[in-house]
């Protein structure tokens, strides 16, 4: 439930950017800049926050996170000042770094080894169910009672979540002070820098699309129909995070070298087939299913890799993540400006080739055959 409000907090402006920018009179690139300043939030934060609180209990430092997500969408649902609701929307990312940096670990602390793939497939399955349910429903919802209703019920959701952590989860130390090593040798540690540049690609590339998936359809038969287009891409996401859980544990560098490679054949399909819808529900169900379980594929390698110094990898994973997400907004965003939403689709397959590339290559540390 937490990954899900996090996510859904992130991604809930990708659907709702014509009412956003209507109502409070901004261009659609300038809404998008609500998932910028989102990224970057997490990005500032993730690595020394995380850092300065890998000591900490995890339970309270959980709550704490929690809690910032409830601030500050309450002030986004409230906010008509274009920089202070970017400010909200800046320290909700701040909230979601050190959330992100916890996650994995904690999740793998509940179970025995033998199962801590899965686990993390569970505990990241509120990632496609933001996707599936969150955002397609906040979109269809957001045209009938406004995008400030939809945020509103997300700090519901998120006092809820506060009241179940209280009373279900269970807490757990902190890393002990003796054995924590300097970040940059976390950062040396084999594997790692492969990994963090697969993530900033793969991410990047989603991101671009994502974000501006109601400006890329404004220029199909689909453009009254975005809610329908998140609505398949959040289900083909659950089917591929439930694939992702069912083999992760034996076949993690095949379903990374696959999601890839597919995503990559998905975004050239989408670039050419704008006037074929048939192409374009099937590109963006093939994309569901190479996306869902990128977060869990990425987060497992990641851990395994950094060993006893897993939550501060973790926290690098999370910050390569959000600077693609920021860079998906700019990016993205320059291309719409400048080239339109049809160059969208195309520019990911240049960044998808170097990361399977990587991925292929990493066959020893990062994503190890076997």
């Amino acid at each position: 439930m937490a990954v899900f409000i996090c996510i859904l907090t992130e991604s809930l402006p990708a659907g709702l950017l014509p009412q956003i920018a209507l109502d409070l009179g901004i261009t659609e690139a300038l809404a998008g800049q609500w998932v910028t300043l989102y990224a970057v939030g997490s990005l500032v934060a993730a690595i020394p926050l995380t850092a300065a609180t890998r000591g900490w209990r995890r339970r309270p430092l959980l709550l704490m996170c929690i809690l910032g997500f409830l601030v500050f969408n309450t002030v986004t649902a409230l906010s008509s000042v274009y920089m202070l609701t970017l400010a909200a929307r800046f320290f909700a990312g701040v909230s979601a770094g050190v959330l992100w940096g916890m996650t994995a670990g904690y999740a793998r602390r509940m179970v025995p080894d033998v199962l801590k793939g899965r686990a993390m497939a569970v505990a990241m399955a509120g990632t496609p169910l933001a996707l599936a349910l969150g955002v397609p429903v906040g979109t269809f919802f957001g045209s009938y009672m406004g995008w400030r209703f939809i945020f509103a019920a997300v700090s519901v959701l998120t006092a809820a979540l506060i009241l179940w952590v209280l009373w279900k989860l269970p807490d757990y130390a902190g890393e002990p002070a003796g054995g924590q090593l300097p970040l940059h040798k976390v950062f040396l540690i084999p594997g790692v820098r492969p990994i963090l540049f697969v993530v900033v690609a793969w991410v990047l590339a989603h991101n671009i699309l994502y974000t501006y998936i109601a400006s890329y359809l404004a220029g199909t038969s689909l453009a009254q129909r975005v809610d329908l287009v998140l609505l398949i891409f959040g289900i083909t996401s659950v089917a591929g995070i439930w694939i992702t859980g069912m083999l992760i544990d034996r076949f993690l560098r095949s379903l990374v070298l696959i999601s890839i490679g597919g995503f990559a054949l998905v975004s050239a399909a989408l670039g050419s087939g704008t006037d074929q819808p048939a192409v374009i529900i099937l590109g963006v169900t093939a994309w569901g299913l190479t996306f869902g379980g990128a977060a869990t594929l990425l987060q497992t390698a990641i851990a395994q890799a950094g060993g006893q110094s897993a939550d501060i990898a973790q926290s690098m994973l999370v910050t390569a993540w959000n600077l693609a997400i920021g860079g998906g907004g700019i990016i993205g965003g320059f291309l719409l400006e400048w080239f339109g939403a049809g160059s969208l689709p195309g520019s990911l397959f240049i960044l998808l080739l170097p990361a399977l590339l990587i991925t292929w290559l990493a066959r020893k540390h990062g994503f190890p055959s076997g």
